[in-house]
């Protein structure tokens, strides 16, 4: 059994990915997908993203169709990796890297750096979210006047000597934020 979401917007609104149908995938919804590529539209464009909880695929095919130069997603549950696979076929690019691992995993290895970093991990653990922050400031994988984006159930307190919240919204119960690392301000 599988569910879809569609891309809202750019060069492949309307097209439609297939995901399956799993208690712990929580899809972005539109309406907060809608604000937060809003709030990077200056920031989108020929940018290198990763999406470290892909799961549907929602945030980082958006970001695509939006323009982002690349974009990484790392998904660990081996059904929902290769649905990401089956959907990035259908757009026939080298631009779109689909990786089966766990995200603290790849974020403790990583050399790479992004422009922009999504991070929605499933909710039921709250440490992951937090983990995952540090090891991305750890390891710098922010380039300079990078952004990092979070969801979570509730709002989250980032070091202030660290990070700066730039954006943040609550809908329904999903509370969303870009956060700048001072480091590169």
């Amino acid at each position: 059994m599988t569910s879809k979401v569609r891309i809202i917007g750019g060069k492949y609104r309307g097209k439609m990915l297939s995901f399956p149908n799993q208690t712990d995938l929580r899809p972005t919804p539109s309406r907060v997908r809608e604000t937060v590529f809003n709030w990077l539209m200056h920031d989108i464009r020929n940018a290198d993203c990763l999406d470290a909880f892909a799961g549907s695929g929602a945030l980082g095919f958006e970001a695509y169709s939006r323009g982002a130069k690349s974009v990484t997603l790392l998904e660990a549950a081996k059904e929902t990796f290769l649905c990401l696979k089956a959907s990035a076929k259908d757009f026939d690019t080298s631009a779109l890297k689909i990786i089966h691992t766990k995200a603290e995993s790849f974020l403790e290895k990583s050399r790479d750096t992004y422009n922009i970093i999504f991070l929605d991990p499933p909710f039921k653990d709250p440490n992951t979210l937090m983990n995952c922050i540090n090891l991305i400031a750890q390891a710098k994988l922010l380039k300079p006047n990078g952004m990092l984006y979070t969801e979570s159930p509730k709002p989250i307190q980032l070091p202030h000597d660290i990070w700066e919240t730039h954006r943040e919204k609550t809908t329904g119960d999903v509370t969303y934020a870009l956060h700048v690392n001072l480091e590169f301000k």
